[in-house]
């Protein structure tokens, strides 16, 4: 940084780079520091669908960051893609659940939070091959593809001015009693006045060596999860596919995703031949014509997992300008534009579009 910034954020994923976005666009000057290329973690390894996976199975506080996400996410994808000529392939292709043993609640929850749903009927099916069980239809629920989406959200903030800076790992805080006024870093030492920390599936361990366990602190560890892509033709698939544990995406120019593990194996991000087979079984089972469509890629990315996959969005409790935007789970991209918002309305005082209270540290 040639400057100190209004905003240090360590940690370059989509929560990240939406938090800088946010930030920018409220006046605040911005400084993105990740310890290699930006949005290469789960933000590029993750399917993109704009919903988190049988969400009446899950807390309330991931709808309410999703559900606000959703009345987000069409604006920003237009912005984006006009301003940076990249498109984040925002695509409300709709999602089909063909396993729904508890529709009651399904149907309660989609009623309560405005999403349109029908039963599914016989064509959403064609080319599938499934038991289905009460299936629902969910028409406008949308995806995006998710190394599109950071390469459009990193020439934003490059237009917008924000400072990037790649493959800088931070080490150590400076403190003067509850303030940090600087960090140490693999590239030198830099000012900060306000610092959050969005480093995913690495930011509670990077709490732990900043801190030694002095403060309050996040519980959040990496949770692997392998993915294939297939290079099918396009309209092979229309919609996107909840099956079970597992789904296909398909993507605009045909190429379709199958997903996805969770495996708690630490950092280790190797794929596994077991994953591999088990991923193509699912898809070759659910949609045969994949058998003649080419297996273009195998790979696994590191959710930040936490207690009940809710994030963390809060200034801390102890350290006046410390702050976390982090621990979304499989669901980053789905909360992620209401989480950015809720954290710039925290730090500047705002209201907050969402109830804050579930997201605290110490909670």
């Amino acid at each position: 940084m040639t400057h100190t910034t209004d905003i240090t954020l360590i940690g370059g994923g989509v929560i990240g780079l939406l938090t800088a976005r946010a930030f920018v666009n409220a006046g605040a000057s911005v400084t993105i520091i990740d310890k290699a290329l930006l949005g290469q973690e789960s933000s590029w390894a993750g399917g993109g669908i704009l919903l988190p996976l049988y969400p009446w199975r899950q807390a309330d506080a991931i709808s309410q960051l999703a559900l606000h996400s959703l009345s987000l996410y069409p604006s920003l994808a237009t912005q984006l893609f006009a301003d940076t000529h990249k498109d984040p392939e925002w695509t409300p292709c709709g999602l089909l659940i063909t396993k729904n043993p508890d529709i009651t609640e399904a149907i309660t929850w989609c009623q309560q939070h405005g999403i349109r749903f029908q039963a599914a009927e016989d064509a959403l099916f064609n080319n599938l091959v499934t038991k289905a069980v009460q299936p629902l239809w969910l028409p406008d629920i949308a995806q995006a593809r998710n190394p599109r989406l950071v390469k459009s959200l990193k020439q934003d903030l490059l237009n917008k001015g924000v400072t990037l800076i790649e493959y800088c790992e931070l080490s150590a805080i400076r403190q003067v009693q509850n303030t940090i006024t600087h960090i140490e870093t693999s590239t030198g030492d830099y000012p900060v006045k306000e610092l959050i920390i969005s480093a995913g599936a690495w930011t509670g361990q990077l709490f732990q060596k900043l801190f030694n366990g002095l403060i309050a602190s996040p519980t959040i560890a990496p949770v692997k999860g392998q993915m294939l892509l297939f290079d099918a033709p396009v309209g092979l698939l229309p919609s996107m596919v909840l099956d079970g544990d597992h789904y296909l995406i398909p993507r605009r120019d045909g190429k379709i995703l199958a997903g996805s593990t969770v495996e708690h194996d630490g950092f280790n991000k190797h794929t596994t031949e077991t994953a591999k087979n088990d991923l193509t079984d699912f898809a070759l089972s659910l949609l045969p014509a994949l058998k003649h469509a080419p297996l273009l890629h195998h790979w696994a990315g590191l959710r930040p997992g936490t207690e009940l996959g809710i994030p963390y969005i809060d200034r801390h409790p102890d350290i006046s300008n410390l702050s976390i935007n982090a621990g979304h789970f499989r669901n980053g991209l789905v909360m992620g534009p209401a989480s950015a918002e809720l954290m710039v309305d925290l730090l500047l005082n705002r209201p907050t579009s969402v109830a804050p209270e579930p997201y605290r540290l110490g909670r």
